[in-house]
């Protein structure tokens, strides 16, 4: 018996060192570009499309679970492999596009910090440059453990939108038969809004960003049962909160047929329905999230482009061993 609970006990320490990777990209799949997706769902559909997060979850574990296995088998990044299998020039168009995409995403993740920061009464002039000021030295000055500590907090702040979403009394019935009977449709704005959910929260950088923060943790095979929980303990992380933002604006604004076209919206949008307190924690989730995304998506645009080429990447190289690493960190936020 007590060989079994020191067991216990050392698999959850093990566990502990361990995670991350998993945690912090379910988590950060939840960026302003996803909160305003569930947000809008909320609004218009109501518990409707609730549902969608089941197939979601699933489908997030797979890949997910994927990429760490492969991280941890192979020792390479996810770039590093298509390079290899694929060739460089495939290559290059395949990361010029995704490039791109990231750019304009962490572009979005600046304006959901001011839109966040805007319900606080603080000036976007103020909050995107000092944000983007934080996110470079987190990165370039501080190690992977330092940061990933950050990212892991970052994690638990999201669970915000959990009190946000209590504070709205949503009906526990309706939401109950949003997920025993679904009510399907199949008009145009239906199915988009569906493939909009799992769409945001299945996105691609993400996949670069897993297997490169298993390689950067350093974990071998022996570590791979507690990479799994990992992926899982942070694939549920991001359901329930997806989950509980849809809940909020489904028990306010779709209930007062408020519209809204952003996050910033329902936000505010909160306050006469929910509020001061539920309008602020909701504002707030918006801002952690936008700001964990804008640090991790432009690591994860640097460390697939580094990888595919063949150059060092990672957040405990110096910039003198990592310059090509860094410049291109720099130059998406700046």
């Amino acid at each position: 018996m007590k060989d079994k609970i020191k067991k216990y006990w050392k698999d959850i320490l093990l566990f502990l060192a361990i995670m991350g990777p998993g945690i912090i990209t379910g988590s950060v799949d939840n960026d302003a570009g996803g909160i305003t997706t569930y947000s809008v769902a909320g609004a218009i559909y109501g518990y409707k499309l609730l549902w969608t997060l089941i197939p979601s979850f699933i489908a997030l574990v797979v890949v997910q679970e994927m990429n760490a296995r492969m991280g941890i088998v192979t020792g390479k990044g996810l770039a590093d492999l298509i390079r290899e299998n694929f060739g460089v020039k495939i290559t290059f168009f395949i990361f010029l596009g995704l490039l791109a995409a990231d750019i304009g995403n962490t572009a979005t993740e600046f304006a959901g910090v001011a839109g966040s920061l805007m319900v606080f009464g603080v000036s976007k002039y103020i909050s995107v440059p000092l944000s983007a000021i934080a996110v470079w030295i987190l990165v370039v000055k501080g190690t992977y453990k330092t940061t990933e500590r950050i990212f892991l907090l970052f994690s638990f702040c999201l669970l915000s939108y959990i009190i946000s979403a209590l504070l709205a009394k949503p009906d526990w019935q309706q939401i109950g038969t949003a997920f025993v009977s679904p009510a399907m449709h199949f008009n145009n704005n239906y199915l988009s809004m569906v493939l909009g959910i799992i769409g945001t929260t299945i996105a691609p950088w993400m996949q670069f960003y897993m297997q490169s923060a298993v390689i950067e943790k350093n974990l071998k095979i022996k570590n791979y049962k507690f990479a799994v929980c990992d992926v899982i303990v942070g694939c549920i992380a991001t359901v329930v909160v997806a989950f509980f933002i849809i809940v909020a604006c489904a028990a306010t604004l779709h209930k007062n047929g408020v519209v809204i076209n952003e996050a910033k919206d329902a936000a505010m949008a909160l306050k006469p329905f929910a509020g001061i307190f539920a309008s602020e924690l909701f504002a707030f989730g918006l801002f952690v999230a936008s700001i964990f995304s804008a640090t991790i998506l432009p690591l994860a645009t640097a460390f697939y482009v580094c990888e595919a080429f063949g150059f060092e990447a990672g957040i405990n190289k110096r910039m003198s061993e990592a310059p090509q690493f860094y410049a291109l960190f720099t130059a998406i936020i700046a």
